[in-house]
This record gives C-alpha cells, sequence and structure tokens, in this order.
C-alpha cells in the first residue's frame, strides 16, 4: 500500500515508469520514512499546480492537474480508421492516457461503420495499447478511466478478461474519489452490463456512493437517469432522489419532467408533492410547446398514478386535440385509456377519437377496439356517431371474439351491455355458454379476479333477461352465480341505514339494508310503500313498481367513485345498475353523497329521504 501511495505521488515528477519510481522507493525507504516522504513531496514547489486551471480541475483530474490539449489529440480525433491511430501511438504516443483516447476513438469508429473487432482484439498494436495501460493504470486520469471502462465491452472484451478485471479494480480502489457524474455514469454502464461477482459488487459499492452523495446532485437529468437505471432496485435511493426532484423541479424542463415522471409511473410510487410540483410547473410552460409523446406519457403516469389534476388534464386535452388526426391508433387508445383510469371525461376529445377510429378503421386492430370500447363504457360515454362506431365495432370484433382472451371477451361483453349496444345478444351468448364459464374458472387466476368476473357476468346475464327480449341463448348457470359477502359500510351507507331505521321507527320488518339481487347488484336499503307512501312490511312481495298500489324502493348510496371526475354524471356500470333495478320492479331512489354531506342532523337526513320518496313515486305516477 505504501508503494501504491508513493507512485502515485510522484507523478508530478514526470518519472518515465513506475518500475523505476518502485526500485528508487524501495531504496529510499530503509533510510526515511513514508510520512515524512510524502510531507516533502507535497512541500516541493515542483509539485503545486500552474497556469490557468484552478482547483476545480485539479479535483476533476483525481490527483494532480491534466496537461492542456496537444496535437496528439487532433490526431486521434481526425483518425478515420484503425491504422491511423496505430500510427499515431507508434509515433507519438507513450502514455496510457494517450491509450485511453485512441481505444475510445477505435470504438467510436467501429460503432458507427460496424466494423467487427475480433481482428482488432488479436492484433499486435492493439496488445500494446493494453499493455500500456495495464503497466501505468494508476496514472490514467479519472475521466479516461471510466471511458476505458465502457468502451471495453462494445469491443468485444470478455467479461473475464484479465485487462478487464484490472480496470474495474483500479475504479474500485478511486471509488470515493471519482466525481459524482462519474459514478452516475458507472450506474448508467452496470446496470445493463453488471454480469461477474465484481462487476455486481462495484456496481453495488457505486449506488452506495451515490446514496451518500446524492446531495451533489445539480442536474435534473441526472435525477431522471438514476430514477430509471436504479430507482426500482434501491428503495432508499429513490427516496433521496425524489426530495432531490422536489428541490430542482422548477429547473426541470418539459423533457426532464416527462421522465421523472414516466420513472415515478413505472415504479408505482405515488409521490404527491413530487407530483404536485411537476403539475404546477406544467402548467407554467404555457408559451411553450409540448411534444406529443410528451403528452402522452404524462397522461400515462397520471392514469396510472391516479393523481387529479384538473388543470393538467385541460392542458394536455387542449393540445392533443388538434394533434388527433396525427396519432397512430396505439397511442390513440393509450390516451383514451388514461384518461378512462382517471375517470376525467373531455367530450370533444372523445369526439376526436371516434372521428379517428372512423377515418383509420384499417389501422385498429381488435385490441384496439376492445380497449375503446372499454374506455368508453366506463365513462358511459355514447359518440355521436354512435351507428358508425358500433358498425366498425361489430364488423371487426365479431369475427375475431373467439380468438381474444377469454377475460376480455367478458369485459367486452360486459362493457356493451353498459352502452346497449349487444348486437341482438350475440356477445352476451358467447360469454354465458357453460363451456366458456368453465374454461373461465379454469385458467387458475386468483379467487379474487375470479368473483369480479362472476359478477361481470351476473350482470350480463341480467341485460339478457330484462333488456334483450330478442335474446334466446342459455342463461347464466347457477354455479356462476355469486353473493359477495358484505364489506364494511361507508359513512353514507351507516348514515343512510341510521335514516331509514327513524324513517321506519326501528321497525325491522319495513326496511332491508345491503341487499344482494339475482341481477349482481347491491342494493343498500330497501323499502315497501303503501298507496299514501307509508313503509308497510316488505312481507307483500309485490312484483311490480305498482301492485295494488304498493310501490318498491331501492336506496342507491352514490359514493364520490361512482361519478365521472368533476362531474355529477355517474360512471358507466352505475347507469346499468340503475337500468337493470328498474327493470326489475324498483323505483330508485339515489343519495348522492355531495347532497347527503349538506345534511348535518338526524332529523334533516329522515326529511331528505321523505322528500326524495315523494319526488320519486311522483314522477313514476307522472309516466
Amino acid at each position: 500500500m505504501a508503494l501504491r501511495l508513493f507512485s502515485r505521488c510522484v507523478r508530478p515528477f514526470g518519472v518515465a515508469s513506475i518500475q523505476s519510481v518502485s526500485t528508487k522507493f524501495r531504496t529510499a525507504l530503509p533510510q526515511h520514512s513514508l510520512a515524512s516522504l510524502v510531507s516533502n513531496l507535497h512541500s516541493s514547489p515542483s509539485i503545486v499546480a500552474t497556469g490557468k486551471r484552478g482547483v476545480a480541475d485539479v479535483q476533476e483530474a483525481g490527483f494532480f492537474r491534466a496537461p492542456e490539449r496537444t496535437e496528439f489529440d487532433d490526431v486521434i480525433e481526425n483518425a478515420d480508421n484503425f491504422s491511423e491511430l496505430m500510427k499515431a501511438w507508434e509515433e507519438r504516443g507513450s502514455s496510457a492516457n494517450q491509450a485511453t483516447r485512441i481505444i475510445a476513438q477505435l470504438r467510436r469508429i467501429c460503432t458507427e461503420k460496424g466494423i467487427p473487432t475480433n481482428n482488432i482484439l488479436k492484433d499486435p498494436c492493439f496488445q500494446q495499447l493494453l499493455q500500456a495501460i495495464d503497466t501505468q493504470i494508476s496514472t490514467v486520469w479519472n475521466g479516461n478511466l471510466v471511458g476505458l471502462l465502457r468502451c471495453l465491452g462494445p469491443l468485444g472484451l470478455a467479461p473475464e478478461h484479465p485487462f478487464l478485471r484490472s480496470v474495474q479494480h483500479e475504479i474500485h480502489w478511486r471509488l470515493r474519489r471519482l466525481s459524482y457524474k462519474h459514478l452516475v455514469v458507472l450506474v448508467d454502464f452496470f446496470s445493463d452490463h453488471a454480469s461477474t461477482d465484481q462487476q455486481r459488487e462495484l456496481y453495488s459499492s457505486v449506488v452506495k456512493q451515490l446514496e451518500l452523495r446524492w446531495t451533489e446532485i445539480t442536474e435534473p437529468r441526472t435525477i431522471a437517469l438514476l430514477m430509471n437505471k436504479v430507482g426500482h432496485l434501491f428503495p432508499t435511493l429513490m427516496d433521496r432522489l425524489e426530495d432531490k426532484a422536489l428541490e430542482l423541479a422548477e429547473k426541470f424542463t418539459p423533457e426532464d419532467a416527462r421522465r421523472v415522471a414516466l420513472a415515478l409511473a413505472t415504479q408505482n410510487r405515488r409521490s404527491v408533492p413530487l407530483l404536485r410540483a411537476l403539475s404546477y410547473h406544467l402548467s407554467q410552460w404555457r408559451g411553450t410547446e409540448l411534444k406529443t409523446g410528451l403528452l402522452l406519457d404524462l397522461a400515462f403516469t397520471y392514469g396510472k398514478l391516479n393523481f387529479h389534476q384538473s388543470q393538467v388534464f385541460q392542458r394536455i386535452a387542449a393540445d392533443l386535440l388538434p394533434r388527433v388526426p396525427d396519432l397512430s391508433a396505439s397511442d390513440a387508445t393509450r390516451c383514451a385509456k388514461s384518461f378512462t383510469f382517471l375517470k376525467w371525461l373531455n367530450l370533444p376529445l372523445f369526439e376526436a377519437f371516434t372521428q379517428h377510429i372512423l377515418d383509420n378503421s384499417k389501422s385498429y386492430n381488435s385490441n384496439h377496439l376492445c380497449n375503446m370500447v372499454l374506455a368508453f363504457a366506463r365513462l358511459n360515454y355514447q359518440p355521436s356517431k354512435a351507428d358508425e362506431f358500433f358498425d366498425v365495432v361489430h364488423k371487426n370484433l365479431g369475427k375475431a371474439m373467439d380468438q381474444l382472451d377469454p377475460f376480455l371477451q367478458v369485459d367486452l361483453a360486459w362493457s356493451l351491455c353498459i352502452l346497449q349496444q349487444t348486437e341482438g345478444g350475440t356477445y352476451i351468448q358467447t360469454v354465458l355458454e357453460p363451456s366458456f364459464c368453465r374454461n373461465l374458472t379454469g385458467l387458475g387466476e386468483s379467487q379474487t379476479k375470479i368473483e369480479s368476473y362472476k359478477l361481470k357476468l351476473m350482470h350480463i346475464n341480467a341485460t339478457a333477461r330484462l333488456e334483450c327480449p330478442e335474446y334466446q341463448g342459455l342463461a347464466l348457470t347457477e354455479e356462476m352465480h355469486i353473493y359477495p359477502e358484505e364489506k364494511k359500510p361507508s359513512p353514507l351507507q351507516s348514515g343512510l341505514r341510521e335514516a331509514l331505521r327513524g324513517l321506519t321507527g326501528d321497525n325491522a320488518d319495513m326496511y332491508r339494508t345491503a341487499i344482494n339481487t339475482v341481477h349482481g347488484w347491491l342494493i343498500d336499503g330497501e323499502l315497501l310503500l303503501n298507496s299514501e307512501n307509508k313503509p308497510i312490511p316488505l312481507g307483500v312481495q309485490p312484483t311490480g313498481t305498482q301492485v295494488g298500489g304498493c310501490h318498491r324502493i331501492a336506496f342507491l348510496a352514490c359514493e364520490f367513485p361512482h361519478y365521472v371526475s368533476k362531474s355529477k354524471d355517474l360512471l358507466g356500470r352505475f347507469v346499468m345498475q340503475r337500468r337493470h333495478l328498474r327493470r326489475a320492479g324498483y323505483l330508485i331512489v339515489d343519495v348522492p353523497y355531495f347532497e347527503w354531506l349538506e345534511l348535518k342532523s338526524d332529523w334533516q337526513r329522515v326529511a331528505y329521504l321523505k322528500d326524495k320518496i315523494g319526488k320519486t313515486v311522483a314522477e313514476d305516477m307522472a309516466k
């Protein structure tokens, strides 16, 4: 170790070779202590850095001041083939740093021209370069050493090659003295090329250094690169990077914001402070034209992380609207899905998507159309050119239905039921076949997913029974019916139950709550009213909305997630729920969360229900 330290200290003297220095050092060591020798070296005037470069340059070089640019550097940069590089080395080359520059230029030439590297690696001149570097590796500047490591792999040097191992060992030894930029370059390299135990160990050490020195980050691009490369592997570092990104958010360019947002989305990290900061700065870029790809990626990020920011959505929609005709089918579908996850409906934009499908129907495959139908159904969006749109859908999906994934077939049929576009029950018949149902439950998916799709099949079956009189196919078998266990009621559901108890005088025979129906829908509360709108015992069991002057009332709690974002319009599945229950003989009393929150006392809630019941019955009588 002492010999190695001495070798580093004597570099400023311009000693020709490490071997000669080693010999002198071994001779001098018995007479002088290492401490006094190092002290003398540092106090020597010849070691003091002179010239125009400052302290920052000395630190970047690692141990000594880098020399000025020479004619040799120009010759290397202008060389266009292997022969010219080797000629320059034979005529003017002598140091390890010059050899590393030649290898870097050689790698660039081979990459640009597609030159095979097998013969180059075996060439004696190339071996001389490696030998020159190997014997003087401790004199190679940090930047050149890191660049050399990145060049050796593309040139075809095996990961277990002794020279490559020597370079990696030297980098590991210098790790704490490397600049943060060099550490980032190493992470970028090893994230894709750590194949040996030594490389993985070095990779881990580099990341640890980054975790310790994260405050040195000054460039947003560095944050984005590290988030994408190592954030998913090292949660602690990712936390530090999020803090640094929040600090530097105002310096982000739109492209930096895109990369950081995608890193968060791909790792499913819903960092609310950082997303808010990105949203704020995105809204400030009013004079900047955002690229289409950037807008699509931001929409994907907000959709994936379920982060709502209306101003950003409006900006994205406004910027995308005139560009929709230029989108590909995949991009249009991706954008529609992103907004659907957010439950955000922009009518002009979705009309543009519809027109794009009509104008480019041949470029939309079955998966694209399925995703578009699912998106429209979730938001209960009915295109203005519905007939033309669904003609395209039925024409393309009618024949491809059997080729789709079984779960996607159920999703498609369920979505078409929401949109009331079942095409005479063709899609319904396919998914209600007993053989299809048995195949669906035998695919080895989780129990939760199977139960969810059984409920959808019950909804499809209800559509066939209640809304498709022309349907002549089989009904859903009894074994596919499912009645989920009651979950913990929400505050709105609990309040509604208390109000029903007060409305009926706490008579349990006159009301029911949390009722699972044969149609797959949950009713939050049920009452039976006589001709005077007074609750009566539920044992009467009328078969319609009016039997002997009686009315069967279904109370449905409309929670915040049941609505389209920033709207009082219900999502598609809840619209279908109300259609089914009405056809099953119920009068529907909706209890929206935004109205219920304004009621502060029990008597106000009871009076509210009485008023809603009176209006609902009056509307039914008026029909």
